[in-house]
């Protein structure tokens, strides 16, 4: 239960302060152009999102279904039920920044959100009991830090081509 009310507090508390830094930036870059994705993305781009889609929401949903919910795992429910009240949060900024207000915040919100997901996947790590009944959830929740991880460097390199930066073509 104490576990449950300090990751209340600290999502909200990152919260708060992710927020309010959105808000800030969002607020000094006002008089910017309004920011949209590019229209044409890669297609490894796509497979890459039906991969994190898969992996990041799907996998996860059923692990916190079935051994928090249906097994009564406690620690199981109560570390992805933080973990997909982030991940919604996130989404829900991004829709927010990008559809909403085409701010380039949009671009700032998984720089934030990614590496405290992947703090949150080793927290619950720290937060399972050592029992054998929950070796494939602690497998799980290393595949995930290992899946987010590669997310932050995807995301950021794709940066240029969404901050549309030209790039030189060498003549070599």
């Amino acid at each position: 239960m104490l576990s449950t009310v300090y990751l209340l507090f600290e999502n909200l508390l990152f919260f708060a302060i992710a927020t309010s830094f959105f808000a800030l930036v969002g607020w000094a870059w006002r008089h910017s152009k309004p920011f949209y994705l590019p229209e044409q993305l890669p297609e490894w781009f796509k497979l890459w999102f039906v991969t994190v889609q898969v992996a990041g929401i799907l996998l996860p949903l059923g692990v916190m279904l079935v051994w928090g919910v249906w097994w009564g795992y406690t620690s199981v429910l109560t570390i992805f039920a933080s973990y997909f009240l982030m991940l919604g949060l996130q989404i829900a900024s991004e829709i927010l920044a990008n559809r909403q207000f085409h701010s380039i915040v949009w671009v700032t919100i998984p720089c934030l959100y990614l590496p405290y997901r992947i703090w949150q996947l080793y927290e619950g790590l720290t937060i399972l009991s050592p029992t054998t009944e929950l070796t494939l959830v602690r497998y799980l929740l290393y595949t995930e830090i290992v899946l987010w991880i590669f997310n932050y460097g995807v995301h950021l390199s794709q940066l240029p081509k969404l901050m549309r930066w030209e790039i030189e073509v060498s003549s070599e």
